[in-house]
C-alpha cells in the first residue's frame, strides 16, 4: 500500500497580479506530521485550501490520497478532517448533540461519540451547551469532530493559538496518539516551539515560499555554525565554552572530577533558524 498520502509538486497560487505561494514541494507520509511553519500572510492557509480543495492551484500538481487536488470531489471528505479558525460549532446544542448531528452526517457508530469525549476530555460536559465551553474545551470539540470519522488525514491551522499551556498539552498528546496510529497530520502553526516538539519534518515558509525543509534536529544543526557548550558546575558556577581542544579537555577534568551538574550543546532553536533563514521574526 501506498504510505504516501500528500505530495506537493511545484504549487504555486496567484491572486491577481499577486504571488502568495510559490514553487512549494513538500510530502506527508502515513503517520508522519508535517508542518507549514511561518508568520501570518506566509502562505499557510492557502496551501491547505488548495489541499482540500477549496482553492485551486495557479500551476503545479498536488495530490491527496492518489488524488490530484484539480480532481477532489465531496467525497474526499470522509477521509479527511481539518481544524481552521473557521472551524464553528452549534452553540445552542450539547456538547454531546453537536458530535451526534455529525456523526449523522459521516455514517459513524454513535456509540465512538462517548470513547471520543473522553479521549479528548470532555465527557464530563457531555450535556453542556457548546456555546458555554472555554476556548480550549471548544478546540478539543472542534478536534473531536474532526477525527469523529477516524480520518486518514487531518489538517489542523494553527490548532493551540490562543490557549492556556495545559490545554496545548494535552491536545499534543492527542496528537501524537494519532500519528502513532497511522494518521497522516498536515500542521501549520507559528510556533516553533510547537512545531520542534511535534513534527517530524517541517517547511519554513516566508512570504509563500519554502526556505528551508527537513527536520527539526536537522534544521537546528544545520545552522549551528559556532559550536558551543553550556556547563553548569556543582558549585553552581555556569560557562558557555567555544568547541576547541583545550576547552574539550577542561569539560573532560570536570566530568572526571564530578563537578558537572549539567551539559548542554548550544545549537539554535528552530525560531532562531527562522529568523537567520528569513530575517523576519514570528508574529
Amino acid at each position: 500500500m501506498n504510505n504516501e498520502y500528500i505530495r506537493i509538486n511545484h504549487i504555486s497560487k496567484k491572486f491577481g497580479s499577486e504571488i502568495v505561494l510559490k514553487d512549494l514541494e513538500a510530502v506527508l507520509q502515513k503517520g508522519e506530521i508535517l508542518g507549514f511553519l511561518g508568520p501570518s500572510g506566509a502562505g499557510k492557509t492557502t496551501t491547505i485550501k488548495i489541499l482540500t480543495g477549496q482553492l485551486k492551484p495557479t500551476s503545479g500538481d498536488a495530490y491527496i490520497l492518489g488524488i490530484h487536488v484539480k480532481n477532489i470531489d465531496e467525497t474526499i471528505y470522509e477521509q479527511i478532517g481539518i481544524v481552521t479558525d473557521q472551524s464553528g460549532i452549534y452553540e445552542r446544542l450539547s456538547v454531546y448533540d453537536n458530535l451526534k448531528y455529525f456523526a449523522k452526517i459521516l455514517k459513524v457508530d454513535q456509540a465512538r461519540i462517548d470513547e471520543l469525549l473522553q479521549r479528548v476530555g470532555l465527557f464530563d460536559y457531555k450535556k453542556k451547551p457548546a456555546g458555554k465551553l472555554s476556548k480550549g474545551q471548544t478546540q478539543r470539540l472542534i478536534l473531536a469532530r474532526a477525527i469523529l470519522h477516524k480520518p486518514r488525514v487531518l489538517f489542523l491551522d494553527e490548532p493551540t493559538s490562543g490557549l492556556d499551556p495545559s490545554t496545548a498539552v494535552s491536545i499534543h498528546r492527542l496528537l501524537m496518539e494519532l500519528k502513532n496510529e497511522g494518521m497522516a497530520i498536515f500542521l501549520t502553526t507559528h510556533n516553533m516551539e510547537e512545531a520542534t516538539k511535534l513534527c517530524d519534518h517541517v517547511a519554513l515558509l516566508n512570504d509563500g515560499q519554502i526556505m528551508e525543509y527537513g527536520t527539526p534536529k536537522e534544521l537546528c544543526l544545520r545552522y549551528n555554525k559556532e559550536k558551543k557548550y553550556k556547563v553548569l558546575l556543582e558549585n553552581g558556577q555556569e560557562y558557555v565554552l567555544d568547541q576547541s581542544p583545550e576547552n574539550t579537555q577542561q569539560i573532560a577534568d570536570w566530568i572526571n572530577e564530578n563537578q558537572v551538574a549539567s551539559i548542554h550543546s548550544c545549537e539554535p532553536t528552530l525560531e532562531r533558524v527562522f529568523l537567520t533563514v528569513t530575517g523576519r521574526q514570528l508574529q
